[in-house]
């Protein structure tokens, strides 16, 4: 389900730096790095281990320079006149991630709707939406797809500390064949709307690839299938051949890219794991075939299985089409009980909402919804941490543990009897920087 609004108003024209619509809020943001460099030590009741799944009594991290350089027990030697940061009666996990978000789309404006503003709006609105994810405990987010490489100017200036957000994976603009999900589908030829980075034989794949490297994306995101929030699509149609996915994977892959595939259809699943598809997004129809050959190439499923709660309550109002709401209506339940088998028959899973279809901030109201079909509240939490890491490559985030960046999270209580905690968590870490602290 990609996002309600970047089917309809995907720009060819926006060439103006990202940086312009970010100045107003830099002169005011607090620098998400300020106090980078202070060392600090946290402790609290328990921590939740990452790799096991359990809980860890009397947890204490020391943080220098923005990293995890100690993870010991309460009572361990410390610095004298460190700074300190005791958690009592809460526990600490490590910043969560998310998969599949769309920092740029708001679903306030749906269809049409969208169309009364100018390019840049959503340019800022990422700034907030950016702000929100992190506030929600979620210090790491792979942006799969952005207009105008709004992704890509955004987690610069967050890296140069001039905005608060997470840590982003940025896969610039997404891209598929002409007339499939990632293209521009809703405007009559007279508009002559199109994606500037269709692809539609394994030469321009490659070349797609190649372009979206140079320019900042750090992950390829592809639409194998057709989607719910596009016109003139079904989400279980193939868009994609597996000679261009191939191109895709085979290119990402040389260049130490991943790939990420849009693919609701089993076929287009099927053809995106034989073809090294690193990552298979919503998976809503995935058969058996599709759940072995998952199994067998080690893929990784990020199933948004949240989302559908709030499109079918509040998308008629913000100006979804009918005809989007009918396919996401056809899904909805099809996908919850696929991701219960898959998750039965072992398939490696990661955490992946598609923020900007629903509110950003509201991350962490999918934990309940995965446990609700068949995952632990400890596995749950798993793909938010040490799965997505691994997933994404990354041995710098995901895990409470030496070396890692000092990013992580408390909540009161324990999230392994009651995950739904993580739907408001009080306080962020983020570098050794307390963001948050609500307690």
């Amino acid at each position: 389900m990609l996002s309600m609004r970047n089917p309809i108003l995907r720009s060819i024209t926006a060439l103006l730096p990202l940086a312009v619509a970010f100045a107003a809020s830099a002169q005011t943001a607090s620098p998400a790095n300020a106090s980078a460099s202070d060392d600090l030590v946290v402790s609290a009741a328990r921590l939740f281990d990452a790799r096991s799944g359990k809980l860890i009594d009397r947890p204490q991290v020391l943080i220098r320079d923005g990293r995890i350089v100690e993870v010991g027990r309460v009572g361990d030697a410390v610095p004298e006149g460190i700074k300190r940061l005791d958690l009592a009666g809460m526990t600490l996990l490590p910043g969560l991630i998310d998969m599949h978000t769309h920092l740029d789309s708001d679903p306030s404006y749906g269809g049409y709707t969208g169309l009364q503003f100018n390019d840049r709006f959503w340019s800022v609105l990422a700034v907030k939406h950016a702000q929100q994810t992190l506030d929600a405990g979620f210090t790491t987010v792979r942006n799969v797809g952005a207009d105008a490489w709004n992704d890509v100017g955004l987690r610069q200036a967050i890296d140069e500390g001039q905005l608060r957000g997470p840590r982003i994976v940025t896969a610039a603009y997404s891209f598929g064949a002409t007339g499939g999900h990632c293209d521009s589908t809703f405007f009559p030829p007279s508009m002559n709307q199109k994606s500037p980075y269709n692809a539609d034989s394994p030469e321009q794949a490659r070349q797609r690839v190649r372009e979206l490297r140079k320019y900042g994306a750090q992950v390829i995101k592809i639409c194998a299938t057709g989607g719910v929030f596009s016109r003139n699509t079904e989400p279980g149609q193939q868009q994609m051949s597996f000679e261009d996915m191939k191109a895709v994977a085979d290119e990402a892959h040389q260049w130490g890219l991943r790939v990420a595939a849009h693919a609701h259809g089993a076929s287009g699943i099927r053809d995106a794991i034989r073809a090294g598809v690193d990552t298979i997004e919503h998976a809503s129809l995935i058969d058996d075939e599709g759940i072995r050959l998952a199994k067998q190439h080690g893929a990784w499923l990020s199933m948004d299985i949240y989302n559908t709660d709030y499109t079918q309550a509040e998308g008629k109002k913000n100006g979804v089409l009918e005809d989007n709401l009918r396919k996401d209506r056809e899904v909805a339940d099809i996908q919850r009980e696929n991701f219960r088998r898959a998750h039965a028959a072992g398939v490696k899973m990661v955490y992946g909402t598609d923020a900007g279809v629903y509110p950003h901030g509201q991350n962490g109201r999918q934990f309940a919804v995965m446990t609700r079909y068949g995952m632990s509240a400890a596995q749950a939490i798993q793909a938010a941490t040490a799965n997505a890491a691994e997933a994404l490559g990354r041995k710098d985030v995901g895990i409470v543990e030496k070396g890692r960046w000092g990013d992580l999270i408390a909540v009161a209580g324990d999230p392994t009897q009651d995950v739904a905690l993580l739907a408001s968590v009080p306080v962020v870490i983020k570098g050794g920087e307390v963001v948050k602290d609500v307690r």
